[in-house]
């Protein structure tokens, strides 16, 4: 086993595509401590919001830590259950505007969860062919007849619809943002069409709830159908206080459903009382104001606006904070983002099997936590660097 192993650590190696996990020694925000080294500018976090080290979300935390313990050391339906669990699971519903959610340990597990339980062999699923890995494991677990669109093509989408119109039951799957490219999924032509042919519509908004659309209500909220979404599948690890978790939202069948047969939510662990706390205090801060919102969606026009004037080629949606910058090359991206640490800039290139074979990039995600200021300083890092690789 080792040998075989050693030989495909090798190749990876050979390819440039080697991930190296560098080591942070404080807590996750703008600023951080990164071991061996200075402080330095972190712009790869899913920290949109800049709530995983809000002061009110952390004592959140605390407080639930000495009322419930750190944890439950059972599932939900022994006795796993808390009455902050039910709380949080009703804030997310009324977030929403659904009638239920349920929570999970992540959202990975919530898209592991959901099809296997709603979908039979009788039923058809049609997803983008560029969906989350999780989505694609969850997928795979149930037994629906199974089709695969090119990535946001309506016209396929279409034609892979009319192929399954004699099924019982049809449901569009697809990410609201995904988050290797910054793109935002077509959701208004795809809600048409699930009217038309008389299918749900499920959307993974990890990468759009809490700060996406005017008040954060995710990507539907930007596309202006977030009336017209059966189920959202989201994540409590990223906008919404950074530690973990997932849910799905939507009618209180689906719910009910999870709760009895979901494999994921019957056999693990229900989530941590802290984490529940730290998502829930998280969920009160932006239903009180869309300070954080604002800020964020103004840290994004400036980056790209900066970016994009230097000469620099970025990826997503202009909206959207995360702006892939695009090298192509893998060993670049990797060199690129070596050099921007030396000069206390934190981010990760991003390659193969990650990103397709030949797009290569830096994912570079703004949060509200940044001030004009590190951003300027962020791009000064790319320009210089940049200058010196010949990437510009």
């Amino acid at each position: 086993m080792r040998k075989i192993l050693d030989d495909q650590l090798e190749s990876i190696r050979d390819a440039g595509t080697w991930k190296v996990e560098r080591v942070i020694t404080s807590k996750q925000a703008a600023s951080i401590q990164v071991q061996g080294g200075n402080k330095v500018l972190n712009f790869c976090a899913n920290n949109y919001l800049g709530l995983s080290s809000h002061p009110a979300v952390i004592e959140a935390g605390k407080q639930a830590l000495d009322t419930h313990g750190s944890g439950l050391s059972s599932t939900r339906f022994i006795c796993g259950t808390t009455d902050i669990h039910k709380e949080l699971e009703n804030k997310i519903a009324k977030f929403h505007n659904v009638e239920d959610a349920a929570l999970y340990a992540s959202c990975f597990d919530a898209n592991a969860g959901l099809f296997e339980i709603l979908l039979s062999k009788d039923d058809a699923v049609l997803s983008d062919e560029l969906n989350h890995a999780s989505i694609i494991d969850g997928i795979r677990l149930c037994k629906a007849m199974k089709y695969r669109y090119k990535h946001m093509d309506m016209e396929d989408l279409e034609s892979k619809l009319h192929e399954a119109k004699n099924a019982r039951m049809r449901m569009i799957v697809t990410d609201g943002v995904f988050s290797m490219d910054g793109d935002v999924s077509p959701l208004p032509a795809i809600c048409e069409l699930g009217e038309k042919y008389d299918a749900m519509v499920f959307v993974d908004d990890c990468h759009g709830t809490g700060f996406f659309g005017k008040t954060g209500r995710g990507s539907g909220e930007h596309c202006g159908v977030e009336d017209k979404i059966d189920i959202i599948n989201s994540t409590l690890g990223k906008a919404l206080g950074g530690a973990a978790g997932g849910y799905t939202a939507g009618a209180r069948q689906v719910t009910d459903l999870i709760r009895q047969k979901a494999r994921p939510y019957l056999f693990s662990n229900t989530l941590p009382p802290p984490v529940v706390a730290c998502a829930s205090k998280a969920l009160d801060l932006l239903m009180e104001s869309s300070e954080l919102i604002d800020q964020v969606t103004a840290n994004t026009k400036r980056f790209r606006e900066r970016m994009t004037d230097a000469g620099f080629k970025l990826g997503g949606d202009p909206c959207h904070p995360i702006a892939p910058v695009m090298f192509g090359d893998a060993r670049l991206a990797a060199t690129f983002a070596d050099e921007m640490l030396k000069k206390g800039i934190f981010v990760i290139g991003f390659s193969f099997p990650v990103v397709p074979m030949g797009k290569a990039r830096i994912r570079v995600q703004l949060s509200a936590a940044h001030s004009f200021e590190e951003i300027d300083r962020c791009v000064d890092a790319f320009v210089d660097i940049g200058r010196e690789l010949k990437v510009i």
